[in-house]
């Protein structure tokens, strides 16, 4: 709200000044010929018209990182062998012939073969064919004017924050790629690739994927044609900024769920325990998921008009355009405040907003 104050001074500013220039003006009154206030009341419909943007993701796994393995199933390295690499063949034989229940770190009479993997594709990468939407909204709405003359004024126009449904768009997987190297007696093996497209998140699995309130105060300058006194239908175009704020984030108990799992993913690798990660074992650390929608500024476009019942009363409806999108960031963190996963995606509003009210002026 500040911002938005700021703006609305810096735009009445250079008219306050010259109307200030003449002696007989008056901020509270008028001459009669116009009222220098105006205030109205009642519905104002958002209808968000952005498309969704994929998801950018980044862990605390840099391309490169070397993780021993741990404990991991013959079954779990099978199915995860990347096909197209050379001694195919012989790998799944050797791997296969220990049986897919057999613990790679714990194989009777060779002991521990399960070694270390050379870890890609987790640094850094994008989820096509994901993203966030936002909903219709219905709210009620305020408009207030301050008028200069009887053409010029100062418009702000507002509503009780809704709460906005937001709904998700594809699924989030993860990339991983990996050069395993065996250990011990596992050496008969040579280096193999591995290769899975982990599930992070079906951001679909519900109809609404997170909720937010939003705070959406908008200001302009505005120029109403016609006469008081003398047009009772006068249209007006404003030219101003609007203000999206959001607060009170949900995020859906599913999706909350399954970022905290992959995080346990991610914190396994750090321990150590790269098979781990591939079975989907819980992690030593609690995790915590974080939601944020960047605040953002942007313009505003609006025609309307007004039609008077009387001197005082008067009917009231526009429609505006604001070019309007925020960043809205997911991060996964363990108990002791580390970062494992970020992923950041521009939700597109883009808002039409119709205002239809009743006012008074004085």
């Amino acid at each position: 709200m500040k911002t938005i104050a700021f703006y609305t001074c810096a735009i009445a500013a250079p008219l306050l000044a010259t109307q200030s220039a003449s002696a007989a003006f008056d901020y509270f009154k008028t001459d009669g010929s116009f009222k220098r206030f105006s205030v109205s009341a009642g519905w104002l419909h958002a209808s968000p018209q952005g498309d969704a943007n994929e998801f950018e993701n980044t862990t605390a796994i840099d391309d490169g990182t070397v993780a021993e393995n741990g404990s991991v199933r013959v079954g779990t390295v099978l199915d995860v062998i990347e096909p197209n690499q050379p001694n195919v063949g012989l790998i799944n034989g050797v791997l296969g012939a220990l049986g897919n229940d057999t613990d790679l770190s714990n194989v009777p009479v060779l002991g521990d073969l399960s070694g270390v993997t050379n870890i890609s594709g987790l640094e850094r990468w994008e989820s096509p064919n994901t993203g966030l939407e936002a909903d219709d909204v219905d709210t009620v709405g305020l408009l207030f004017n301050y008028y200069f003359d009887d053409n010029w004024s100062v418009e702000v126009k507002a509503g009780i924050p809704p709460k906005v449904d937001i709904a998700g768009k594809g699924e989030v997987l993860a990339p991983l790629r990996g050069n395993v190297t065996p250990s011990g007696a596992g050496a008969i093996l040579s280096e193999f690739a591995i290769t899975n497209d982990i599930p992070i998140t079906d951001l679909e699995q519900d109809d609404v994927a997170s909720t937010a309130r939003a705070w959406l105060p908008a200001a302009g300058i505005q120029y109403q044609f016609g006469k008081s006194g003398v047009n009772k239908f006068r249209p007006y175009i404003v030219g101003g900024a609007i203000y999206a704020y959001f607060d009170d984030i949900d995020l859906d108990s599913g999706i909350e769920a399954d970022l905290k799992r992959a995080g346990d993913q991610i914190q396994n690798i750090i321990d150590g325990r790269a098979g781990a990660a591939l079975e989907n074992v819980s992690s030593s650390s609690d995790m915590t998921v974080d939601v944020d929608a960047e605040s953002t500024l942007a313009p505003i476009i609006t025609i309307g008009g007004t039609y008077d019942f009387d001197e005082n009363w008067f009917a009231v409806g526009s429609l505006s355009y604001a070019k309007l999108d925020s960043e809205t960031t997911i991060t996964v963190k363990n108990d002791s405040g580390q970062e494992l996963i970020r992923s950041k995606s521009k939700l597109d509003i883009d808002p039409y907003i119709t205002y239809l009210g009743v006012g008074y002026r004085f």
